[in-house]
């Protein structure tokens, strides 16, 4: 175990009592901490302190493991530095390198900002880092004296240097200098910014208030793993408005987005049903068009939704409850994933683990059947004709075949080797020596030095097992070598390299401080660089549909890389199926050598990464820099391109390879547009003070 996070949470608290278990987005306190520490690609175990059964309960259901803290440790005035090194104290495992101190009572926790401060510690940048917040704020004494300006002098605050707010959030740390020193501050200390959004704390029953009001609008909208929706009708089918006739024929507007939801729930196999108070027509008509069960005319809606899921064998916990008034707080209660539509009843939205943005009657159904099937296993993207029309009338025009993607947010990034890969994050620059060093060891040398230089993170080779590879027919071939006339089997061996090579570049490439890793092209070239101890694995292009080649890969658990040149979509979904997505990254490419630029499809980067919720680079094989400095700027989080010393050297890949002068001019271009690329906040530059009091001019 390399990284532990320790989350105290004991049951006493002066302000809000119980707070640790108190819901902010339908969650308790510390589930939410716990889960943010688990979806933390850097953290290798979660445990929670506590002197409390519920918490303790609460923790364990969340999925981290518990160390129960004793009474002297348990009162208001102990330290969390206390509660830390006793649970350290308490596991018989490995000591930790890092230890993450979290706090429940911040409930918008960003898994990325942990992963980040981890990494500043684990790179030798810090041994102490805090969550803190960019401020400009003038703080006072309350005796009226400045304490971070001169209140004579009040600079604006384009020309201050930003304060950092330490918003308690959490704390990363050296595990030795915790013990050593036994606080959380020490040796070199640094700050990870996190954004105002999440820097709320919950220490009164007013902040508990905020958060729960805040947590629609800051809670990631995370996939939905359930079995069974369950909704009411009036104000989630509907916008909670009627239609009455002279005859006093009621009728509703619904959203036939709404319609193409359920029929998508339906095909995935999750079972819906519509409870309604009332007994009315136009509800039984609309779940006939559906073709989902309704239960109507209730006075106790929770007793129908029990008989139900008995009668269907679900567990509660499993099943989504969309209500929007009162009467469907009880339901709420029942099932593990209460939803709330956005118009919905303050205390509707309080009780609500899921706030829509859409809603009722305009997509909330939809907006939650998509999320619901981001979490389920699908082999493809389904095209589904929309349904047919309803006799009730309908405000959302028909519309087209549509496709549902099944990923809802930011993907998370991937540690690789001394790298994190993803959003936000340096685009990881790969120099593909593959099999450009001729079998020469002096080569791949040469390779590593200009990979290195020009400033990339990894190299990789490929790694095959020529028995395997090579088919029956071409073993046989003759082929013209710089080493004379010999078969194509002779060639393959003679340019594969064994242990003894890849030893010394492994031992080069940690010399010079880069990754390295291989494709394998078979299952016996997988245990080989398992035995290298490689960072990471490549899936070649060509190796999509090896699928004992994925599963031996999958064992592995090592990041994955993959390819998509060359592969349908479908072909594509099978590989993701076996491999997961916990530590994918995938990769387009076009496997034309050398790419023409109308082969290159670029906006394929965004369809992956909205179809499968991982991050997405770019492997090109084009001549020139602008395909690739084009991908970055459409999200491309790694760029990997074949290198060779000069192109006119023999061998199948060094044509379409960029030499050093190039491979150097694409790293740096990169950086470029990474700097340029920004953060989207829109401010005045200094640069543009002078223009601006020269130029502008204002107006009534």
């Amino acid at each position: 175990m390399r990284v532990l996070a320790v989350v105290p949470a004991r049951g006493g608290s002066v302000g809000v009592p119980l707070k640790n278990l108190e819901k902010v987005g339908g969650v308790p306190l510390v589930a939410r901490a716990v889960d943010a520490c688990l979806r933390a690609e850097l953290v290798d175990e979660v445990v929670v302190s506590t002197d409390h059964d519920r918490i303790a309960e609460a923790a364990e259901a969340a999925g981290a493991r518990v160390v129960r803290r004793p009474a002297d440790l348990s009162g208001s005035t102990a330290s969390s530095e206390s509660a830390v090194l006793h649970a350290l104290s308490e596991l018989s495992e490995e000591e930790p390198e890092i230890v993450v101190l979290v706090q429940c009572t911040s409930a918008f926790l960003d898994p990325r900002d942990l992963d980040a401060a981890v990494a500043k510690v684990l790179d030798g940048e810090a041994d102490s880092v805090f969550s803190g917040t960019e401020t400009y704020e003038f703080v006072w004494t309350g005796a009226g004296h400045g304490v971070n300006h001169d209140p004579a002098v009040r600079p604006r605050r384009q020309d201050r240097e930003p304060h950092f707010r330490e918003t308690g959030a959490f704390y990363v740390m050296r595990a030795e200098g915790l013990r050593e020193r036994g606080h959380r501050f020490f040796g070199r200390v640094a700050v990870q910014p996190v954004p105002a959004r999440h820097a709320v704390e919950i220490d009164t029953p007013e902040d508990l208030e905020i958060a729960r009001a805040l947590a629609p609008f800051v809670d990631e909208p995370l996939p939905i793993d359930v079995d069974a929706v369950v909704t009411d009708f009036d104000g989630v089918h509907t916008d909670d408005r009627a239609f009455v006739d002279s005859d006093g024929r009621e009728m509703v507007a619904v959203s036939r987005s709404d319609g193409m939801g359920i029929a998508l729930l339906r095909r995935a196999g999750v079972k819906v049903l519509v409870l309604s108070t009332e007994r009315n027509p136009v509800v039984a008509a609309r779940a006939a068009k559906l073709g989902v069960p309704v239960v109507q005319g209730l006075g106790a809606k929770d007793v129908a939704l029990r008989e139900w899921l008995a009668a269907e064998g679900l567990a509660p916990e499993r099943v989504a409850y969309v209500g929007n008034d009162v009467n469907d707080l009880s339901c709420m209660a029942i099932v593990g994933w209460p939803v709330a539509v956005p118009d919905a009843h303050p205390r509707v939205r309080a009780a609500a683990r899921v706030v829509l943005s859409a809603p009722g009657g305009a997509g909330a159904v939809r907006e939650l059947s998509d999320r619901v099937l981001a979490a389920r296993p699908a082999t493809a993207l389904e095209t589904v004709p929309a349904p047919a029309p309803v006799t009730a009338p309908v405000t959302a025009p028909v519309t087209a075949p549509v496709t549902v993607p099944r990923h809802v947010g930011q993907p998370r990034p991937v540690r690789i080797g001394r790298s994190l890969v993803g959003p936000g994050r340096p685009v990881y620059v790969i120099g593909e020596i593959g099999i450009n060093h001729n079998g020469d060891v002096d080569i791949a040398r040469k390779l590593i030095d200009v990979a290195a230089d020009a400033g990339c993170q990894a190299v990789k080779f490929q790694k095959r097992t020529p028995e395997i590879c090579v088919p029956l027919e071409q073993r046989d071939q003759i082929r013209q070598t710089p080493w004379g006339e010999m078969t194509y089997m002779e060639y393959k061996i003679r340019t594969e390299f064994g242990a003894d090579e890849y030893a010394h570049i492994a031992k080069y490439c940690e010399e010079r401080g880069v990754d390295w890793f291989a494709s394998p092209w078979d299952v016996p070239s997988v245990a080989f660089l398992e035995d290298m101890d490689v960072v990471a694995h490549k899936v070649a292009s060509a190796s999509v549909t090896d699928h004992e080649l994925l599963r031996a890969l999958a064992a592995t658990r090592k990041p994955i890389i993959l390819s998509t040149g060359m592969s349908t979509i479908e072909e594509i979904d099978a590989a993701v199926e076996i491999l997961g997505t916990e530590r994918l990254v995938m990769m387009h490419a076009t496997s034309t050598y050398p790419l023409p630029p109308e082969e290159a499809n670029l906006r394929m980067i965004t369809t992956l990464q909205q179809r499968y919720g991982v991050p997405v680079g770019y492997s090109g094989h084009e001549r020139g820099l602008q395909i690739s400095l084009a991908a970055v700027t459409l999200g491309a989080v790694t760029v990997e391109r074949h290198i060779t010393l000069d192109r006119a050297m023999w061998g199948s890949d060094h044509a379409a390879s960029l030499e050093p002068t190039g491979l150097e001019h694409l790293v740096r271009d990169i950086r470029i547009i990474e700097t340029a690329l920004g953060d989207g906040v829109k401010r005045v530059y200094p640069g543009e003070e002078a223009p601006r009091t020269r130029l502008r001019r204002v107006t009534a």
